[in-house]
């Protein structure tokens, strides 16, 4: 996402003091998946309301608090509202997604823990990873937003974010 980034902020910037060509929201803040989940979602959907004229990057969101939910606490939860809101800012959804090879996922793991210490605490097995992303796949297909997946062995992979920029009818 961080190319992606760099190509919408540099194409669109206005400003010579400000990067305002594109906001980027992380947004996997630990509380996807908490009973503060989804009014922090809504929050979010009206920060994006307010910005609607602007190029705007979300790493997760609603799907997230979906997946986190059904997975650690047994709960739906649903986003017809919210989806409805973000359908009218022509938000779209880009998921990379991995092949199911446990090897492959084991290498990736560690990497991650690598990079990330503290990730270590919640890890899961390389089994849960994969159940993960099928839930995803599953709720993204009932999504009323625009979606692309594309599989990602290792990164980086140089295919992808021309993928992603055509997609998005950028270049």
């Amino acid at each position: 996402m961080s190319q992606i980034y760099s190509f919408l902020e540099s194409k669109y910037h206005q400003n010579d003091n400000i990067l305002d060509g594109c906001q980027w929201f992380n947004c996997d803040v630990g509380v996807f998946g908490t009973d503060r989940g989804k009014r922090v979602i809504k929050n979010y959907v009206n920060i994006f309301q307010e910005l609607q004229d602007k190029n705007i990057i979300v790493e997760k969101l609603y799907l997230a608090d979906q997946v986190y939910n059904r997975l650690y606490n047994k709960k739906k939860i649903s986003y017809r509202r919210v989806e409805r809101k973000i359908k009218k800012l022509d938000f779209r959804i880009i998921l990379l997604t991995f092949p199911e090879n446990i090897d492959i996922l084991e290498k990736r793991l560690a990497d991650r823990i690598n990079l990330y210490p503290h990730y270590k605490r919640i890890a899961k097995s390389a089994e849960f990873y994969i159940k993960q992303q099928r839930l995803y796949l599953k709720k993204i297909k009932k999504s009323k937003i625009p979606y692309i997946a594309i599989e990602i062995a290792w990164f980086p992979d140089g295919t992808v974010v021309p993928k992603i920029l055509e997609w998005l009818g950028e270049k």
